[in-house]
């Protein structure tokens, strides 16, 4: 399955949402632009958890541009796709490549975000983009996330770095930046603990990993890519807060897109941070894995409504 099938699975469910919820506030005669279909647009476009900034901006431009009159569902559904499109940025240069020595890459995310599942998603990308990779498990305190690491190294044919159980994640770090760089591998990606935002002491650990990454390596991390759930929604913003405040987070990997109908959380992420989506996660498999594309998100989103 290629990546624009893999973005038109991972949107199905938010793409029936939106349209589906849409569509049952018209008539065939078309609606009147009121208070109460205003009222009732929003509560739509808030379930797709695109956000409440972004959803009022929406019908606040449709009120302005339509008030009193009759429309149809072609004519809102146009501006609420121009306005999306509006929203959303590219992300730029994907990856920040090293210009000397091996590229390393931090993964960050909160326990059951798919952060494990997304790592092998990288290391295949990577492997199909020609590039060698190393893993780093610095994920020491959970034996399984370890333990789980080795089995997608072993499967991906690539090395990893482990640590003893409850040992130092920044050893571990170390370690695999050491190697990384004696051994010229291309990329290192080192994960990190799954971990709760709320977590003070957990979060200066990945300060103290970031510091540690850079003293091996110049520059490094050269990308910091925080995990979040799809399905999770709005929460999700709360956890990318949190992590941005422990640490230079570069891009986002929206895991699990494929399971939710809260897609338009990619909105309220670029409304709310200045960090684009760079990889979207449509899979349980290492190679279900989009990269993340606003004219092409917007595209599958609504191609075919109307």
């Amino acid at each position: 399955m290629g990546w624009l099938d893999s973005i038109r699975r991972g949107l199905k469910k938010t793409k029936n949402v939106l349209f589906t919820d849409v569509r049952d506030l018209f008539k065939k005669e078309g609606r009147l632009v009121d208070e109460e279909f205003i009222d009732d647009l929003l509560a739509i476009l808030v379930r797709t958890d695109m956000g409440i900034k972004a959803a009022r901006a929406i019908t606040k431009r449709i009120q302005t541009d339509f008030r009193g009159r009759v429309v149809h569902l072609e004519e809102i559904m146009l501006v609420i796709r121009e306005e999306i499109q509006q929203r959303l940025e590219a992300p730029g240069e994907l990856i920040r490549y090293a210009e000397e020595g091996p590229t390393v890459i931090m993964v960050e995310g909160v326990n059951g975000a798919g952060k494990t599942t997304s790592i092998a998603k990288l290391v295949r990308y990577f492997k199909e983009e020609g590039k060698s990779v190393l893993l780093g498990a610095a994920d020491t305190f959970r034996a399984a996330a370890t333990e789980q690491l080795q089995i997608w190294a072993g499967r991906l044919e690539v090395p990893i770095v482990t640590g003893p159980p409850n040992s130092d994640p920044a050893s571990v770090a170390h370690r695999a930046a050491v190697q990384a760089k004696e051994e010229n591998f291309d990329v290192c990606i080192v994960d990190t603990a799954g971990r709760q935002q709320t977590q003070h002491n957990l979060m200066q650990q990945l300060n103290k990993i970031h510091r540690v990454l850079g003293k091996q390596v110049p520059d490094a991390p050269h990308e910091v890519l925080l995990v979040l759930d799809a399905t999770t929604g709005q929460s999700g913003i709360a956890q990318a807060e949190g992590f941005t405040e422990a640490s230079p987070v570069t891009g986002i990997f929206l895991a699990k897109l494929d399971g939710t109908a809260k897609g338009g959380v990619v909105v309220a992420i670029h409304e709310k941070f200045d960090i684009p989506v760079k990889f979207v996660g449509v899979g349980e498999q290492a190679e279900d894995l989009a990269l993340f594309e606003p004219q092409e998100y917007v595209e599958q989103l609504f191609q075919g409504l109307f």
